[in-house]
């Protein structure tokens, strides 16, 4: 296994959040998935962790090591944990309590691809705090960009001693995370989950120093088929990766009992049922507000796993507020019980609060000064292709094709708009703001309108014009179908944290929070440096109906920016287009969709 090294006098290639003076504030960029249920009781908190993993406070540091070279360490936060069989998810969750450390220096990585025609790189930053060494890891360790794959082995012995389940897992060093020592950065600067989205082109990954981050990716959808009774769990980290960052070979033992469900609770004490999605992504606006998307096919469950649920749920598909991946430093409290800003939401949990638009419609000449930094809005090809019959609120019987669409801003400015509401009236004039590369407005611009849309799992208000969807012919000459949807912005994926001025924890990423109420007098919402806004067109009146086209081939179009409202730094990547090949006969319509270079999300 080898791996190239590089060194700099300076931080070379050295990339990280944008200042609070330049964005509109911190939150949490997350890879959002939806639930179909309230938490599951969680195994340990990070302060458990904290105590299992440190000593006493102020004697919790690590002994000396490289300046600039993490020190890594699997633990557990207890040797034996509780979990609830739970009927909804077909199992159990294996939340084992088993925690990456990292001390001396943070672990970082960044991930990147030049293009779709580009495999996926990944390199290692180590910063001694005079110097910075990159080192290209060995190819293999990633395909995408929702971890370290083949990173945990785990197995699980029943009382008898038989080995019932092994497994290696895939590790996002961006999961929920807490400190193991007192002494530890109070804050963690790092993006706060890793981007399934197919269409991501660069992300950060990182623990802080003296910091842990949890092993294990919660499946909201597929447990793991565990009777009730006994069991003993062993987790350790794959050889490849303990040479690869010098881990020891520690293998925590957990003693785990299974216990079903008891009758008549709906998966968790307080909770709040949320819609679950199909997959995760940026879980994210209808394909995941954080990435969701929607089942292609009806496909059979595999022999002792639950059948799949079909029916299509997304970051758009479903208005609901999305919350990233839940805690897993919580102790049985429900999702309504943990919504918020308070003290100590390092974990991935948190929902950022509502942005505050300007307290009142600007004044003076609009513009600003022919140097301010500007958004750049990019089209990205569309995925999450399938045909549907209208059960969603479309015409029943009718053939349609739905897709997932996403639009993210490139930088180096965000895109801020800020609504103000016309006396008695359902519709906001709508502003674009523009600041220095300090963070200081420098000026507005008329953006068209917001308006509230009424509809169920909508309720919320609407930016006009941010994006439209047409189906070409074959030729791409022809418009044959078109759909256009207002809808509300959101940073519901991260798609490029490595440009310039990227924000990794950026406000409004839930649509409960970014959206406005149906009695708000003005709404600010957001797209930040280096996320995107995924919008499932599986809603009523937003997918393509194709009852009545011929077979064939035909091309999805997404257009950023369609009436040029918006001022951006570059207008001519707004377009994307993905190609689709229909088939079959009506009631029963086929959807084909070619890889574009690299990626084959269809």
């Amino acid at each position: 296994m080898t791996s190239q090294m590089t060194s700099s006098s300076s931080p070379t290639g050295e990339t990280g959040p944008a200042s609070s003076t330049s964005s509109p504030g911190p939150a949490g960029a997350q890879d959002r998935r939806r639930l179909k249920r309230p938490a599951l009781a969680a195994l340990a908190s990070l302060t458990v962790v904290a105590a299992v993993a440190g000593a006493a406070p102020g004697a919790g540091a690590a002994p000396a090591a490289k300046p600039g070279t993490p020190q890594i360490k699997l633990i557990a936060a207890s040797n034996s944990v509780t979990l609830t069989r739970s009927e909804w998810m077909g199992g159990v969750s294996l939340q084992l309590g088993t925690y990456l450390s990292v001390d001396n220096a943070p672990l970082e990585l960044q991930v990147t691809r030049k293009s779709y025609k580009d495999p996926v790189v990944v390199k290692q930053f180590l910063r001694d705090g005079k110097t910075t060494k990159t080192k290209t890891l060995p190819k293999g360790v990633v395909d995408d960009f929702s971890g370290l794959k083949g990173f945990l082995e785990m197995s699980i012995k029943n009382a008898a001693g038989e080995e019932v389940l092994k497994s290696e897992n895939t590790f996002c060093p961006n999961n929920a995370s807490g400190r193991i020592r007192p002494d530890a950065p109070d804050l963690n600067h790092y993006p706060q989950s890793c981007s399934t989205n197919p269409w991501t082109l660069g992300s950060v990954w990182g623990i802080e120093k003296g910091w842990a981050t949890n092993t294990t990716q919660f499946d909201y959808e597929n447990g793991v088929d565990l009777p009730a009774g006994e069991y003993t769990a062993q987790v350790g980290v794959a050889k490849k990766y303990r040479d690869l960052f010098g881990i020891p070979d520690d293998r925590p033992t957990i003693k785990v009992t299974v216990r079903e469900e008891p009758a008549g609770e709906d998966g968790g004490e307080g909770g709040v049922g949320l819609a679950p999605s199909k997959s995760s992504s940026s879980a994210h606006h209808g394909g995941g507000h954080g990435g969701a998307h929607g089942g292609h096919d009806a496909q059979s469950a595999p022999a002792g796993q639950p059948a799949p649920d079909n029916h299509h749920y997304g970051p758009r598909g479903a208005d609901a507020p999305t919350p990233p991946e839940l805690s897993f430093a919580l102790q049985d409290r429900g999702l309504a019980n943990h919504l918020g800003d308070g003290k100590g939401h390092t974990d991935g949990s948190r929902i950022a609060p509502a942005l505050q638009a300007a307290p009142k419609r600007p004044t003076g000449k609009a513009g600003a000064p022919a140097n301010t930094p500007k958004p750049d809005l990019r089209s990205l090809p569309a995925w999450d292709i399938a045909i549907t019959d209208g059960e969603d609120g479309d015409a029943p019987g009718k053939d349609y094709l739905a897709f997932s669409a996403n639009v993210w801003n490139a930088g180096p400015a965000p895109l801020v708009v800020d609504g103000f509401r016309k006396p008695g009236a359902n519709l906001m004039d709508s502003y674009q703001y523009f600041y220095d590369a300090k963070g200081k407005q420098v000026g507005y611009a008329p953006a068209g309108t917001m308006e509230w849309d009424p509809r169920e799992g909508h309720e919320h208000w609407h930016f006009t014009d941010f994006a439209s969807y047409r189906l070409l012919s074959p030729d791409q000459t022809k418009e044959v179908r078109s759909g256009k949807e207002a809808f509300c912005l959101a940073n519901t994926d991260a798609i490029d944290y490595t440009v310039k001025n990227a924000n990794w924890h950026p406000d409004n990423t839930d649509l409960s929070t970014a959206c406005g109420s149906e009695d708000a007098i003005n709404v600010r919402e957001v797209l930040d440096v280096g996320s995107g806004d995924t919008y499932t067109q599986y809603r009523p009146g937003q997918s393509f109906d194709i009852t009545d086209l011929p077979n064939g081939t035909y091309y999805i179009q997404v257009i950023a920016n369609p009436e040029n409202r918006l001022q951006e730094a570059n207008h001519k990547n707004n377009i994307a287009l993905r190609k689709v090949i229909l088939g079959g006969t009506e009631g029963a319509r086929t959807v084909q969709v070619p890889p574009h270079d690299l990626i084959d999300a269809k």
